[in-house]
């Protein structure tokens, strides 16, 4: 009988594996393409990251009539998340923009501590999205959080060094983000590295576009990202997180239209395929928004990995 020569491919290096939080949970650590057991012999699945937010302004009340009243405090929606089998906390402080919500600095950091004292998970931290205030909160809760090891969201190539700078002098981790393009990811990673940001301290964002907004071409990036960081480029072997809450701005993800039968059942199947495609392609770390998403997702990631 004639014998089935090896398909496996023969990668040289891995991504970097990065402990995140107190140091139980990591990132990373891929030998090879996701699932793959025969080339990539980890059985560790894509970490999920809850998204909480400190005002539900702008929120979609479909998604927030998914906690059961539990996203009106975030500490407590972020304890909802932990009993679904999130692994990390992703906090939106949207409030802390005056024009959406009320929440000072004091306030920003004392959720901050008291998601990490209820949870004991991971958090990743995003701000407003305006650079001032930005500027203004993030580096407050890099300076003040100590016990827990924060993910510092995010910095792009035209603003990055304040808000590395604070989280390098909490002892902190950045997330660099980067729109669609491999060599933007790769030059992010570069002018953070320059700057004196240790690479087992930088997590990546590539941008994950949803299921009927570019997600094939966002699976194109994502795959060449890794496949290039297994090949041996030093600079993408970082951990890479995709946003799959994106999900809910695709018009007929939650549309009411009576033909399309329940906006609940189909946005929750919208997103956990777009975090499906996310993890297929490479994502080490996905930030979900709804929760019947991400716990099909866990238990999908959890099957294909063998393991947990």
């Amino acid at each position: 009988m004639a014998e089935i020569p090896s398909v496996a491919e023969k990668y040289g290096s891995k991504v970097g594996e990065v402990p995140v939080g107190h140091g139980d949970y990591v990132a990373g650590g891929a030998g090879g393409m996701p699932f793959l057991s025969f080339e990539n012999p980890s059985k560790r699945r894509p970490m999920i990251a809850g998204e909480v937010r400190d005002s539900l302004v702008g929120y979609p009340e479909l998604a927030a009539g998914m906690f059961s009243g539990r996203e009106k405090d975030p500490a407590d929606w972020a304890m909802m998340w932990k009993e679904i089998g999130a692994d990390m906390i992703f906090l939106r402080l949207t409030g802390t923009d005056p024009s959406v919500g009320t929440t000072t600095a004091e306030d920003a950091v004392r959720i901050v501590k008291e998601i990490d004292e209820r949870t004991r998970l991971p958090i990743m931290v995003h701000g407003c999205g305006v650079q001032e205030i930005d500027h203004e909160i993030l580096p407050r809760i890099c300076s003040e959080v100590r016990d827990t090891r924060l993910i510092v969201s995010c910095v792009e190539e035209e603003d990055y060094k304040r808000l590395s700078a604070a989280a390098m002098a909490g002892g902190h981790h950045v997330l660099a983000f980067s729109n669609l393009d491999i060599n933007l990811a790769k030059q992010m990673n570069i002018l953070l590295s320059d700057f004196g940001v240790e690479k087992d301290n930088i997590f990546m964002d590539p941008l994950m576009a949803p299921l009927g907004m570019g997600l094939d071409y966002s699976y194109s990036v994502n795959e060449r990202i890794r496949l290039s960081a297994l090949r041996g480029d030093r600079m993408l072997q970082v951990p890479m997180v995709c946003h799959t809450g994106e999900a809910w701005d695709v018009a007929d993800a939650t549309s009411d239209e009576p033909g399309l039968g329940d906006p609940a059942h189909r946005v929750a199947w919208w997103e956990a395929i777009t975090a499906i495609c996310a993890m297929m392609s490479g994502a080490d770390l996905l930030v979900m928004r709804g929760p019947s998403a991400a716990d099909m997702v866990r238990v999908y990631a959890e099957e294909l990995a063998g393991g947990s």
